[in-house]
């Protein structure tokens, strides 16, 4: 009888431990399968807040954008915009309102996207570079540096702007137009349209080597600078700056953009300046929007990045590199420090726990 008992409470146990072990089972498997969905939401709400951010930032800032291309491709011979101020002011009178924020809507169509791309890139190329950095003897602990951050900056710049290229191809040629000039372009699928069956899909990455090499210094300075100079404040604390919580305030992280942006942009505003004048070779109705005089000389054809730098320096100076630099310089501070806030303020809005500063 004793042994038909214990035969009996084994058996229990063992039941038991059966179930238990199938319910844990069962518990891990469904957190296996609701982690990726996590992820994936946490992948999605980032890519938002990164699009958020980037249509916010250009739409504050759409008018100076539309000046800064004017004066970067305007003929030498036929001189329509020679300020912020008075360019500002010609668009006004020439064209209206919905003058200063023509292309804004490609130029958003374009920027949602890349900046989508952008800030999630740079976070996985953070990540992945810190991982390979700690792999060396010495390094386990490693924080990302200044340097490293550089390096992600540039990947995600690199990655962005290959995606979205044709679109600021279209986007370029789009603001260039006034109300004045023949309309070639009516719209973004237009614009692509016309590009691929007058001048080739080749012709949609016209002027993509000087971008390239400008997004490098470009992006990769506006984090590095960022993320390095938001560290220095929390952990310096300079100026009486109070951060109990290790957080700091949109006034300060704005300023912070600011600074970020106006270093990226000084160093890669020439190669901006040659992408864009690559861009309008081979448009057929260039030399009328661009000069805005029959009599004017045609733009110049070039042959590439190297023959489109000789011959701005040789026909217009050193000085024709940074065309258009002040009223890219007011746009730049502004547009970097709100894509950067708006980015953080989105995410935690969302709920997305990882941000660009961890």
């Amino acid at each position: 009888m004793a042994s038909e008992d214990v035969v009996t409470k084994t058996t229990s146990e063992s039941a038991v431990t059966t179930i238990v072990n199938f319910a844990e089972e069962a518990k891990l498997a469904s957190e296996e399968v609701k982690a990726p969905k996590d992820a994936l939401l946490s992948v999605c709400k980032s890519l938002i807040a990164g699009g958020v951010a980037g249509g916010v930032s250009r739409t504050a800032v759409a008018p100076l954008e539309r000046l800064k291309i004017l004066l970067q491709v305007q003929n030498p011979h036929s001189i329509k915009y020679s300020g912020t101020v008075q360019g500002l002011k010609y668009i006004w009178r020439s064209e209206g309102f919905r003058g200063l924020f023509k292309g804004n809507g490609t130029n958003c169509a374009r920027i949602v996207p890349n900046s989508a791309v952008k800030f999630y890139s740079y976070e996985q190329a953070s990540r992945g570079i810190l991982w390979l950095y700690r792999q060396q003897p010495g390094n386990e602990e490693a924080q990302l540096t200044p340097l490293l951050r550089l390096g992600a900056g540039a990947c995600a710049g690199i990655i962005a702007m290959s995606a979205t290229y044709p679109m600021d191809l279209v986007r370029g040629r789009l603001t260039v137009q006034t109300e004045k000039s023949a309309r070639q372009y009516r719209g973004i699928f237009h614009a692509l349209t016309m590009v691929l069956r007058e001048e080739g899909p080749r012709a949609l990455y016209k002027g993509w080597l000087p971008s390239v090499i400008g997004v490098v210094p470009y992006v990769g300075l506006n984090f590095a600078v960022y993320e390095s100079l938001k560290d220095w404040l929390i952990k310096a604390k300079p100026f009486g700056l109070d951060d109990k919580d290790s957080e700091l305030s949109v006034m300060t992280r704005l300023a912070c953009g600011a600074a970020a942006g106006t270093v990226g942009q000084t160093v890669a505003y020439p190669l901006d300046v040659i992408r864009r004048r690559m861009q309008m070779v081979g448009w057929k109705d260039a030399a009328s929007i661009v000069t805005g005089d029959g009599r004017s000389k045609a733009p110049l054809e070039y042959n590439g990045m190297v023959d489109a730098f000789r011959k701005t320096v040789r026909h217009e100076g050193v000085g024709a590199l940074y065309k258009g630099l002040v009223p890219n310089s007011v746009k730049v501070v502004p547009s970097i420090a709100i894509a950067f806030v708006t980015y953080e303020l989105v995410k935690d809005i969302l709920g997305v726990e990882m941000r660009i500063s961890d």
